[in-house]
């Protein structure tokens, strides 16, 4: 966000004040626009924007430093919200807890985006109700190499499973390469069965279209195929809901679609300049979400009949630490993005004999989740390579320590 010393500027929504600091910060240079262009936005689509994020805690996921520079993810709310910011303390699995940002009204969407949020990230439950999720998230995430037509295949075959276990999905862009189906659900069900519930369905995807889709969660595992990221359903993660900007450079956003226009759509129509006049045209898609609750029960009998999924084998070493069954070299750990593409470049041109042999799936550039932030890392799968051609372990490019002078207390969290 570029400097701006243009004054504060104070918005009325429904008889609520917000003061949206420096209005004319540009955010996203590209279609040039600026911070209050943003909250407009919001507030054109507020009432989509509330159905996927009202009412849940949320992680502030904030870019100070605008579209470029990493975000950092605050989960206690800022101690001076006005009072039309509600809260609920979230019981993380570390021990530690949290006093969460919950909004509901456009006055809130507002302040949120004024602390610098482009995306929102809401728990999948209510604030009345912490321990029950009522919302299933599928995630497709498609590794690299694959295209956007095994994206809807794949989105197809898991609306058939759904729908023979009784379940309604509601699909929408992710709002960068891959596809989101929400699925409400009765909350009468634990994290723990939650997420059981979804692994099963990514397994079951996985089982109809084998080669297209996979719940392999390790990643260098996959090959190039889309991954059902079941693992978004653990307790403590969030995804960017519906009608959420995301920091593309295009200003793209996660759009709700019918099911109908999965298979003629791309993501990238779907940005901040054109999705109000949609919402203007045909409202929201996701329009009786909340009406299509549905039970639990058929995906967990499913889960009964699948087994338990296969457990990676562990190392030797007496650590517990997984092995991994493929050939992976670890390149470098970074602070930031381009610091891990600058590495991996500079690992190829160390071994351009190699660089002909890997496949797009065989490159793994990972964000971890830090403490607050994103860190990065880097590492080749050489499995497609001969074995006697295989470069070693080395000593890594970067070596990024993203626990480096941090200490824990066991208190809140940030």
């Amino acid at each position: 966000m570029t400097p701006s010393k243009t004054p504060a500027e104070i918005l009325t929504i429904d008889d609520v004040d917000v003061r949206i600091s420096s209005p004319d910060k540009l955010v996203f240079p590209e279609p040039g626009l600026t911070k209050l262009d943003l909250v407009r936005y919001y507030l054109s689509v507020a009432e989509g924007a509330l159905r996927g994020a009202g009412g849940r805690p949320m992680v502030l996921k904030r870019f100070p430093k605008g579209i470029d520079a990493e975000p950092f993810f605050q989960k206690r709310v800022p101690e001076n919200h006005p009072p039309f910011i509600d809260t609920a303390t979230l019981h993380y699995a570390s021990g530690t807890s949290a006093e969460e940002a919950v909004i509901r009204d456009a006055a809130g969407l507002a302040w949120v985006v004024n602390l610098g949020c482009l995306d929102l990230n809401p728990h999948p439950v209510r604030a009345e109700d912490l321990d029950h999720p009522d919302e299933l998230r599928i995630d497709l995430d498609p590794m690299p190499g694959v295209d956007w037509k095994q994206i809807v295949d794949v989105a197809y075959v898991a609306r058939e499973v759904l729908d023979d276990v009784g379940l309604v999905g509601w699909p929408k862009t992710s709002g960068s390469r891959g596809l989101h189906i929400l699925v409400r659900i009765v909350p009468d069900h634990d994290y723990r069965q939650v997420r059981l519930a979804a692994e099963s369905l990514a397994r079951e995807i996985e089982n109809r279209a084998p080669g297209l889709a996979t719940a392999r969660w390790w990643k260098e595992e996959r090959g190039e195929s889309v991954f059902v990221d079941f693992n978004q359903n653990a307790k403590d993660r969030t995804v960017a809901s519906a009608y959420s900007i995301r920091p593309l450079p295009d200003a793209r956003v996660s759009t709700p679609l019918t099911w109908e226009e999965v298979a003629t759509i791309r993501p990238d129509q779907f940005t901040v300049l054109t999705v109000p006049e949609r919402f203007k045209d045909i409202g929201d898609p996701h329009d009786g979400i909340d009406q299509a609750a549905g039970s639990l029960d058929g995906l967990l009998a499913l889960a009964e009949e699948l087994g338990p999924a296969e457990k990676a084998p562990r190392g030797g070493d007496g650590s517990g630490r997984r092995k991994s069954t493929m050939p992976l070299i670890e390149v470098a750990r970074t602070k930031t993005k381009p610091e891990a593409l600058d590495a991996l470049e500079k690992w190829k041109a160390n071994h351009k004999d190699v660089v002909p042999d890997l496949h797009p799936a065989d490159i793994l550039v990972d964000g971890m989740r830090g403490s607050s932030s994103l860190w990065y890392r880097v590492r080749v799968n050489l499995q497609h390579v001969a074995e006697g051609r295989r470069p070693e372990q080395e000593k890594l490019i970067a070596d990024y320590d993203p626990w480096a002078g941090k200490e824990w207390s066991g208190g809140p969290e940030r």
